[in-house]
């Protein structure tokens, strides 16, 4: 089921989103549900993460380079 949401913007950013919108050949939902999809992939990402932390601490993972150490 769809549902319509209403949001507030500065003249600049429906300007731009406006200008975008064309550009791409997309219309205005289209981007806004990309951007919302892209922001709750971010934020789940980072919850996921932050959840891994005290893990990999305690395996002695404090950065990339440790990472790649132990796959290696």
């Amino acid at each position: 089921m769809r549902e319509t949401v209403t949001i507030s913007m500065t003249n600049e950013m429906k300007k731009k989103l406006d200008e975008i919108a064309s550009r791409e050949n997309l219309n205005r939902s289209e981007i806004i549900k990309t951007a919302l999809k892209q922001y709750f992939s971010v934020i789940e990402f980072r919850r996921i993460r932050n959840l891994m932390i005290p893990k990999a601490e305690k395996a002695g993972i404090f950065s990339e380079e440790d990472v790649y150490k132990k796959i290696s």
